[in-house]
């Protein structure tokens, strides 16, 4: 099934408004409210909400394909705006939306629940987990369910969905910040990290890597998706397993050998398996490149 753009913005759209809803009242959302929270695939897919809908005339420079989804995209405007508490907080939370479209690509659960029982099949039982880029919790439902999972701890920078996350994974230490500003005292911590990481040449801002002597971790910071790898490796604790979902570049580019040197001197490789290119086609409307990159974190450091 094509991916329905209208359908998954006017989906997200009512997870939106159902949000504030539940904020506004300060309560816990009813089983009706989190399966319309649950509905919610973020903006990968919907590059209209970067169009400008300040007023009518605006429509004249959407393109043709997109023009059907202009009133859709006031409205979603509107609900921002009406429950923000002043401009300021409504430039926040949109800004936050618009930024999330480079990266909110959500990973068909299908995928990441074979993932979870593959890892279990395989003897891997972790206690604390860790889900950098966390979307709308596909990752932390999975590996969840395994019940072994003693501590769950997730990121998702764009601000709404961070929101959603905490009351669908209440009992989740859920951030609505980026994984840069994970804790120092968490390095060497968890058993497990997974995710769909973002990916692209987005830099990030991380005063120890750009302090850092190491050449990989100071070129980590130029490219979201190498700087996860370097980040989340270092939360592991030794024997830790590593389970990303990422861009080609990771293991083809070749500037990227230095990035490639810095993970063989940390892990060892389990598994590195070339995904279909329409694996996201109908869940989050692109197809890319992805490859499935499995490491383990070893107690031989050999980068200096």
């Amino acid at each position: 099934m094509a991916y329905n753009k209208r359908q998954h913005l006017l989906d997200n759209t009512e997870a939106i408004r159902t949000l504030f809803q539940i904020e506004k009242e300060n309560r816990q959302p009813s089983g009706e409210e989190l399966a319309t929270l649950r509905k919610f695939s973020g903006f990968g897919g919907l590059k209209c909400v970067l169009n400008p809908v300040k007023d009518l005339s605006d429509a004249v420079r959407w393109t043709k394909s997109d023009l059907p989804l202009f009133p859709l995209v006031r409205e979603l405007h509107k609900i921002i705006f009406e429950n923000s508490t002043d401009r300021n907080q409504y430039r926040q939370y949109y800004n936050s939306l618009k930024n999330s479209v480079l990266s909110a690509f959500f990973t068909p659960p299908e995928i990441v629940n074979v993932l979870a029982e593959s890892t279990k099949d395989a003897g891997i039982t972790p206690g604390r987990f860790l889900d950098p880029s966390a979307g709308m919790g596909e990752f932390i439902s999975a590996f969840n369910n395994q019940r072994t999972v003693e501590e769950t701890v997730g990121f998702e920078k764009d601000l709404l969905t961070g929101k959603m996350l905490g009351y669908l994974y209440p009992e989740s230490t859920i951030n609505a910040e980026g994984f840069e500003n994970i804790r120092e005292t968490l390095n060497s911590y968890f058993d497990l990290a997974a995710s769909n990481i973002p990916f692209g040449d987005v830099a990030v801002f991380d005063p120890a890597f750009h302090a850092s002597s190491v050449i990989a971790e100071k070129m980590a910071t130029g490219a979201i998706h190498n700087y996860f790898f370097l980040k989340a490796t270092k939360t592991l604790r030794e024997g830790g397993i590593l389970a990303f979902i990422t861009s080609q570049g990771v293991m083809d580019s070749q500037k990227n050998q230095p990035i490639r040197n810095w993970l063989m001197g940390e892990c060892s490789l389990v598994s590195a398996i070339r995904l279909p290119n329409n694996l996201f086609s109908d869940y989050a409307g692109t197809d890319v490149g992805s490859d499935l990159i499995i490491l383990q974190k070893t107690a031989i450091k050999t980068v200096s």
